[in-house]
């Protein structure tokens, strides 16, 4: 779902050629009926099962944008000479990231291309977030949030970022102490890669606030794999999820499935 910064956050849910403004939707009945075709959002070429949000099993296989080193950045090879996509590791790895704090379900590290702000952050239902460092590559982002991992998670509680479960945190208080516990890893980092290849930033954070009227007390949720129809009244928007009364829909989860969306106006 795109979804711009705002107050609250303005999603649009792209179906086809479509695109619906789901904000306006809230208080409304809507429907989502899943055909039982999935289509590869590279190849667009039909798959029983889909890969890593979208992608049929051959594109999976072959595409850097797949490969294990997206999810864990510190596992980055470009530089051994053996990315599956060197063009494609040019334009998205080898270039500058932020790591960042944000409080979703409370504090966690995270890392994201520099062009990437704010989207990250609101894909992942931050209420907030704050710039931390800015690094030379994706590789070298990976291993800061090594570091980091050993006194802060790097994962989100969906279900508890879901409930608006959600303590109040002082992010800009939380990074001074975040680089003084990683002040040791980042200089010996620096002395490999270069004085510049990591620069702290004292850049302002960002608050976030999302299109939710009801939050969910228990989490439910629906699985288009499972049941090929889901029904309710549209709740709340918040990262990738829509809350219904009925459960939750990870939207994302579902690229390249062929749906019918339906709005029915209470």
């Amino acid at each position: 779902m795109p979804a711009e910064a705002g107050n609250p956050v303005t999603y649009t849910l792209a179906v086809g050629d479509d695109r619906v403004d789901l904000n306006d939707l809230l208080g409304q009945l809507v429907q989502i009926d899943f055909d039982g075709v999935i289509r590869c959002i590279h190849c667009d070429r039909v798959t029983k099962k889909s890969f890593n949000q979208g992608f049929c099993y051959p594109c999976f296989r072959k595409l850097a944008a797949c490969d294990s080193c997206i999810m864990s950045p510190e596992k980055c090879h470009f530089h051994l000479g053996t990315c599956r996509e060197p063009e494609w590791g040019e334009t998205h790895c080898m270039v500058e990231h932020v790591v960042y704090l944000a409080n979703s379900s409370g504090l966690k590290v995270g890392i994201t291309r520099a062009t990437q702000v704010p989207t990250r952050w609101i894909d992942q239902g931050a209420v907030a977030a704050i710039p931390m460092l800015r690094v030379a590559s994706r590789y070298l982002a990976g291993l800061v949030e090594v570091a980091c991992k050993s006194h802060v998670a790097d994962r989100t509680n969906w279900r508890a970022m879901l409930k608006g479960d959600v303590p109040e945190l002082d992010l800009a208080q939380e990074r001074q102490r975040m680089l003084g516990l990683i002040e040791d890893d980042l200089a010996a980092l620096r002395e490999v890669h270069g004085e510049d290849s990591i620069r702290a930033v004292d850049e302002s954070g960002l608050d976030l606030s999302y299109p939710v009227e009801v939050w969910p007390e228990k989490v439910k949720t629906h699985n288009l794999d499972k049941t090929s129809h889901v029904e309710g009244v549209l709740e709340g928007i918040k990262g990738q999820y829509l809350i219904l009364d009925t459960g939750v829909i990870n939207i994302r989860k579902f690229t390249g499935y062929e749906v019918r969306f339906r709005v029915q106006a209470e």
